[in-house]
């Protein structure tokens, strides 16, 4: 019975490790080039989130959140933060947004295009829809094995995982979106002459805009559940404290990192969320058209009336 096992048994996992190493050894120079970007624009956000006062960054999200939403937002989001600092998590939680929003910025680069182009074509999505489900299925710890190979221990490969982990709900959705756009509205288009970009710019992405919104918004939240994870391979942020209370059992210590997660991720569904429908709710004046006239109703209107019957008839002039 263990011979035939063994005779049976498909050797995935030193395929995959054979071909990592293939990776490494001809594209090396590539992946250099990438850790090297990576952690440029990591340094910059994190020196833009770690370096004002804790002060200046609330009043900077909360003026966001109250031009997006209102001034409830604001309150909200002011009492978040203030929260965060009450329980000394300041300094993590500002690196872990760094790190999300690094992520989240490449991952939506790389997903509207990418569903914009499964829209178009059919050949594409069907080589892009396994993909997707593989992303959408494989365990979050998964794409840490092969991150900390090609980019070591560090912050890049907590960025590269959470790139691969969020990306996939921002193309299905994109790609969802345009496919839901009502026929008739692109065939009108087409008929005053418009160009397939045309098409694409003023009328497919404005009417596909809820739905891509939301996928911005599932690929926020899903950055932000996987920087917590990559701090088991060297991401700085609130993943490290959490990761400690685990080891030693403490409680408190988890909580409150948790907790600030909590915050974080209310804070940036709210904002892009509301974002998304201060964009589709607005309608320019000029959609406000009349109504078309019913051709049938204008044919069953009587047509040997007198041509002066609304007329006003003329009144005698007083006599003296």
């Amino acid at each position: 019975m263990e011979q035939l096992e063994e005779a049976i048994r498909i050797p995935i996992g030193q395929w995959v490790r054979s071909f990592i190493d293939f990776l490494k050894d001809y594209l090396g120079g590539l992946f250099d080039v990438i850790a090297t970007v990576f952690t440029g624009i990591y340094d910059v956000a994190a020196w833009v989130f770690t370096t004002p006062p804790f002060w200046a960054v609330i009043i900077v999200l909360a003026a966001v959140a109250w031009l997006v939403k209102g001034w409830k937002l604001a309150v909200g989001t002011v009492i978040g933060l203030v929260l965060i600092i009450a329980v000394d998590q300041w300094e993590n939680a500002m690196l872990t947004l760094a790190l999300t929003v690094v992520a989240v910025l490449i991952a939506t680069v790389i997903a509207i295009p990418l569903g914009i182009w499964a829209s178009r074509s059919q050949a594409v999505s069907n080589v892009v829809r396994p993909i997707l489900d593989f992303l959408q299925t494989m365990p979050a710890f998964v794409y840490l094995l092969p991150a900390i190979f090609l980019f070591s221990v560090g912050v890049v490969p907590g960025i590269v995982a959470t790139i691969l982990f969020a990306v996939a709900p921002g193309v299905r959705l994109t790609e969802l979106g345009i496919r839901g756009v009502d026929a008739e509205v692109v065939e009108a288009g087409r008929a005053f002459g418009a160009t397939p970009g045309r098409i694409l710019r003023q009328i497919q992405l404005p009417l596909a805009l809820p739905s891509i919104m939301a996928g911005v918004n599932q690929i926020i939240m899903l950055s932000l559940s996987m920087s917590v994870i990559a701090s088991m391979v060297g991401a700085p942020g609130l993943g490290r404290p959490i990761v400690q209370a685990l080891s030693s059992v403490n409680v408190p210590l988890g909580f409150e990192a948790g907790l600030a997660v909590v915050v974080i991720a209310m804070i940036l569904d709210r904002i892009t969320g509301a974002l998304g429908m201060a964009r589709t709710s607005r309608r320019p004046a000029s959609d406000s058209r009349p109504a078309p006239v019913d051709a049938t109703a204008a044919d069953d209107a009587p047509t040997d009336a007198p041509a002066n019957a609304a007329a006003p008839a003329a009144t005698p002039a007083p006599t003296a």
